[in-house]
This record gives C-alpha cells, structure tokens and sequence, in this order.
C-alpha cells in the first residue's frame, strides 16, 4: 500500500458527475487491461480496438507501456519495485480516464500479479469496470516475433530484467478474457473483446 505522504490536501468534488458525462459520451467509462509476455500481440491489439471504437463512435484511448516511459514513468526502471510503481501509477491514471468515461485500453506486460490486482482494486473502489485481458502467447512464440529484438538481447545478457527470460512473469488466475495471439489475428481477437463490452451494456448506442 502506497502511503499518502501529503497531509493538506483535500478532496472535492465537482457539480458533474460519471453519470453527467456517461451520457455526454453515450458509453460508460472502462479500463481493458491487456497483459502478457513481451511480443504476445497487447500493443497491436489494443490498438485495432482503440482503431474500431472509435469507428463505432466510441470514444476511447490506449495507454501503452513503452508510450507512458517516454513521460509520466520516464524515471522508472524495470526492476521489481519499478515494476511496481509503474503498475500502480498506470492503474490511477487509468481509472481516472475510465472516470472520464473514456474506454481505456491499456497494453502492460505488468508481469506481477499483485499489482494488477492492485490495479483492479482501484476501480472496484471507484466503481469503475476492470477488465483484464491476458493475450495468450507461449515465449517461444513471441521470441520469433520479437521485432524490437529484446529477446535477443536478453539471451545475450545484455538486457536485465526482461520478463520472460531473466524476470517472471505471472499468468492471470481469473481474467475476463484470455485471447491466444497464435490462433487469433489482431482483428479476430478485438471482435471478441467487442461482444464482451457488448454485452456487459459498455457500448450503449447514443441517443
């Protein structure tokens, strides 16, 4: 647990509320938290869902991994406390675009299962949907992928930490939807996580 370092600060609240914007925006607001290995597909099928949201009329946005270290997380690096505090920040701006009413798709390795449970905990107290998504891919698979060549370099120990190879990674128990990167295409697999928010009454048609 994160301690509140600040002790004069105060919360208020302002005269819009989620409902206000939710029907502004004709959705309601959702972060889809797609991890797994390195190469397993989380970038490229986050963003063909963010691509047909959109399209859909759907407002929605992705906040991806590499993305966010170029800036809010430029100071963290990739051992385990890193990791940690990666994850933690990531799950607070996420349920704060989700607040918005944003469909937020996030692409984390997020290899710790704590904190993604972390993650999931801060939308269950804001009342906010977590959908965890884990994108299937053995690390076989994606080392034939590999078009960074990280894995590579790992092998070689010239990258330490790298989940996968030197570092852990630890499969969701319980995730919503498990999309297999080697069976589906970046489409097939955004088609399905469509009907999930379908059905849980995410994409309500604007009135």
């Amino acid at each position: 647990m994160t301690t509140q370092k600040a002790t004069n600060v105060t919360w208020h609240e302002g005269h819009v509320d989620r409902a206000d914007r939710n029907k502004l925006l004709g959705q309601s607001g959702a972060t889809i938290w797609f991890t797994g290995l390195p190469s397993s597909g989380k970038s490229t099928i986050a963003f063909t869902l963010e691509h047909a949201l959109v399209e859909r009329g759907h407002l929605a946005y992705v906040l991806d991994g590499d993305n966010i270290r170029h800036g809010l997380n430029k100071n963290l690096g990739f051992s385990p406390e890193d990791r940690n505090e990666n994850i933690r920040r990531l799950g607070e701006v996420a349920k704060l675009f989700a607040d918005a009413g944003v469909l937020v798709c996030t692409s984390f390795i997020s290899p710790y299962r704590q904190d993604r449970d972390r993650a999931r905990q801060i939308h269950a107290d804001a009342g906010l949907p977590f959908i965890e998504v884990f994108v299937k891919a053995s690390v076989e698979l994606c080392e034939t992928r590999d078009p960074k060549g990280l894995y590579k370099k790992a092998r070689a120990g010239e990258l330490k930490e790298f989940t996968g190879v030197s570092a852990p990674y630890e499969e969701p128990l319980n995730p919503e939807l498990v999309l297999d990167s080697g069976e589906l295409s970046p489409q097939q697999a955004t088609e399905i996580v469509l009907l999930y928010l379908a059905t849980k009454g995410l994409l309500a048609a604007k009135g």
